[in-house]
């Protein structure tokens, strides 16, 4: 399914699902005490960066309930980061397909009848633009339901059923909204958790690296481009995802890779099989004489592990707002994120050495909980066609100066 036509379906479908389910009598009533949950689901169905942001949380989730069983409910395209964060077994990770609606309304309800058999007793919904989170964690029954509330703010309706309600706060980065939601399993003010916010606890576990896994990526690598080889490697990520909008423009691209080579780097351009024009864009918009130190790298790795490996042979990666960014905090490459229709302040990287440009226009961000992330914008990205190169690679020089001093 695409993105519009699941938002149509969450609209059409979802509020009116949620207005009915929550007439039933079962789903005022607000939760009772309870000992402390032996199982707990966490359904976060929502782009892969999220769920990197949501480690702190998993974290807390384990420290405060050690005797407790973990389950998580995401995008099947999803699991393979959830199985990197090791925060839940596989066998303990619920998958719902999203590529077709007849695929997705079957997995969903594969999903529940499991929910069912397991039987949760809390569930925790970290979902803000779709309402099924809602909807699942409803219908399994759990009898701790943890989510999002909109209290009188517009937007944000999922039901009246979530009886551990977390108010939505749109100055408060989610990684710190997503530890707010494990901190109200078992809280019972008004508002549910009212907690010191310590940016310490977002810290970012690395990924574990099975012995000689960097090395035979770096024999795979200088095999495959020998060009690349004892030479220092800068990597790119043109790619918007499923939001285009949030692209800086592939000639600012252009410019910035010109400029490494320039400096003595090889840039590796990288994404998914079908970003291989935008690597084909900026590779030829290059001179002539520079194009061999432009690696087209675009359907390279077959999996986000073995992206997160490639990333350690490289010593930067800039990028559009989006997962590759969230993925380099866990590894030992630092990274320069472009924003624009989002905002570093909710969505920007947990490392402490990543750089955030953002212009903060009068319109930006534009992509919001509050417009289930459908932008008035014309397509005329203002926001990140203002980020000059020259800026980008100054700020790009300055972390690789500090990595070569280092090294």
């Amino acid at each position: 399914m695409n993105v519009e036509f699941q938002r149509r379906m969450d609209r059409v479908v979802g509020a009116p699902l949620c207005r009915l389910l929550s007439l039933l009598p079962r789903a005022r009533r607000r939760a009772a005490d309870a000992p402390p949950p032996k199982k707990i689901l966490v359904i976060l169905l929502s782009e892969m960066g999220s769920l990197v942001l949501a480690q702190p949380m998993f974290k807390h989730l384990r420290e405060s309930y050690p005797d407790a069983s973990f389950y998580a409910l995401v995008f099947q395209q999803n699991k393979e980061v959830l199985e990197l964060l090791d925060t839940v077994s596989e066998g303990n990770i619920l998958t719902i397909r999203n590529g077709s609606f007849t695929a997705f309304v079957k997995d969903s309800l594969s999903a529940l009848r499991t929910l069912r058999f397991i039987g949760v007793d809390v569930v925790i919904d970290c979902e803000l633009f779709a309402r099924v989170g809602a909807i699942l964690s409803f219908l399994s029954k759990a009898p701790v339901r943890v989510g999002f509330e909109r209290h009188t703010q517009e937007g944000l309706y999922r039901g009246g059923f979530i009886n551990r309600p977390v108010l939505y706060n749109p100055y408060q980065h989610i990684a710190q909204q997503f530890l707010t939601l494990s901190h109200a399993v078992d809280g019972k003010g008004t508002p549910t958790v009212k907690r010191t916010i310590v940016d310490r606890e977002l810290a970012m576990a690395p990924m574990t690296i099975r012995e000689g896994e960097i090395d035979s990526t770096r024999t795979h690598f200088e095999g495959s481009y020998p060009s690349a080889k004892q030479r220092r490697l800068v990597l790119l990520y043109p790619g918007g995802g499923l939001l285009p909008i949030r692209a800086w423009p592939i000639g600012s691209f252009q410019s910035l890779a010109a400029k490494a080579i320039e400096d003595g780097y090889v840039v590796g351009v990288v994404g998914l099989a079908p970003d291989k024009p935008l690597a084909r864009a900026i590779r030829e918009g290059l001179p002539a004489g520079m194009r061999e130190s432009c690696i087209d790298l675009t359907g390279y790795t077959k999996s986000v592990r073995e992206l997160m490996l490639l990333f350690h042979l490289a010593e930067l990666l800039i990028t559009n707002d989006g997962g590759p960014g969230h993925f380099a905090s866990m590894t030992s490459m630092p990274s320069v994120v472009l924003f624009g229709p989002e905002t570093p302040s909710l969505y920007g990287s947990l490392d402490p050495r990543a750089v955030h440009f953002h212009r903060g226009l009068s319109c930006s961000p534009c992509l919001t909980a509050y417009n289930h992330r459908v932008s008035p914008c014309d397509g005329d990205n203002q926001c990140l066609k203002t980020i000059e190169p020259d800026e980008v690679w100054a700020a790009a020089r300055r972390i690789l100066s500090a990595g070569k001093a280092n090294g």
